[in-house]
Formats: structure tokens, sequence, C-alpha cells
């Protein structure tokens, strides 16, 4: 096989462009394929999750995400309230009816499915609730919410958050250098082997 230099530049570039496309879906969908443990006020079956159709049973506070269900979803086990997890790392909470003062948290343990530590969890749209909640990451996989100083004012109102993780490494700058010294070799092998006339 004959391989020319603009053939060689052109396969490096598909290369890289590919390398970077994988690394772009990462970053903008932070919990693809996540694994969730959830609990609720301190009781993993305070937590009914929908991979288990929100029955309590043992393991129904696991879910996840995955292709053919992007997102995850958990309803406390009074359904008072319902945790909704997308893979671009949103977490949106409702609550079903009117939600009595007192300990209303929730814990989520995402073990080792996220492709980086989490590195932020915050408020992005409090809807029409009022009060603070307060937001924790516990550790570079699991994070918490309390939700005993949110007024919820209303049935199904959407208090959303977002999460995020930490920011993959930049290459450095050696490797486009790399890059060029080998086009730079092949391109002097292939001059090289041209007859001469």
């Amino acid at each position: 096989m004959h391989l020319t230099l603009r053939k060689a530049v052109a396969a490096a570039t598909s290369a890289a462009s590919i390398a970077l496309a994988g690394g772009a879906h990462a970053a903008t969908d932070p919990l693809h394929n996540a694994v969730i443990s959830a609990s609720y006020n301190g009781d993993a079956a305070g937590m009914l999750g929908l991979d288990h159709g929100f029955n309590a049973e043992p393991g129904s506070n696991v879910s996840g995400l995955d292709p053919n269900n992007p997102g995850a979803e958990f309803l406390s086990a009074d359904y008072l309230l319902a945790f909704d997890f997308a893979a671009d790392g949103s977490l949106t909470i409702y609550n079903n009816g009117p939600i009595d003062a007192g300990s209303h948290s929730a814990r989520f343990d995402f073990g080792a499915t996220l492709a980086a530590p989490i590195a932020g969890f915050r408020v992005i749209d409090s809807g029409a609730t009022s009060g603070t909640p307060v937001l924790t990451i516990i550790d570079s996989h699991t994070i918490a919410i309390d939700l005993g100083a949110v007024n919820w004012n209303g049935d199904f109102n959407p208090l959303r958050t977002a999460i995020t993780l930490q920011a993959a490494p930049v290459p450095e700058p050696a490797a486009a250098w790399m890059l060029l010294a080998g086009l730079a070799g092949m391109g002097a092998l292939a001059r090289r082997r041209k007859p001469q006339r």
C-alpha cells in the first residue's frame, strides 16, 4: 500500500477529531451511564428507584442512566418528593404534594460510575420555590441535598440543580509537536522513496 503525505495527514486529522469528539461527549454528559445509590433521611429503604418500578424491595434504592433510559428517577418512600437525574448533570426535584416541616434530605452515591470526580453542585433554577436548599458534595462521587428549609409554594414545583465534574486534563502542547515531527518524518521518508530521474 502506497501512503502519501496527504493521506497520512488526513488519517491523523481523522483520528484526532474522533478522539476529541469522545472527550466532548463525556464533558457534555457528565452522568452518562451513571448508576446511583440513593437514601432518604439516612435510610436506603426510604428511596424507591425507577429501575425497580418504584416498588419497595431490596435494591430499589439503586437506579441508573443508560442509552435506552436516559434518565434515572427516584421517589421518596412516602411519595412526597421525586428526584429526576438526566445525563447532562441536571437533577430536578419535584414535590408531589404539600410537604410538612421537618427533615427532608437525600443522599446520592455514584460510586465508580462517573468519568471524573464531582466538582460542583448548585441550584440552577429555583422555580416557584423559596427558601434555600443545602447542597453538599460529600466526596468525589457522593452528593447530599437537604430540603428542610425549602418552601414549595404549591404542588409539583420543580427545583433544578446541576452536577458538574472536574474537567479532563488538557493535553500537553508537546503532543502537537510530536505529531508534526512524525508527519515531517513521514514526508521525508516519502521523498526518499521517490525514484530519481
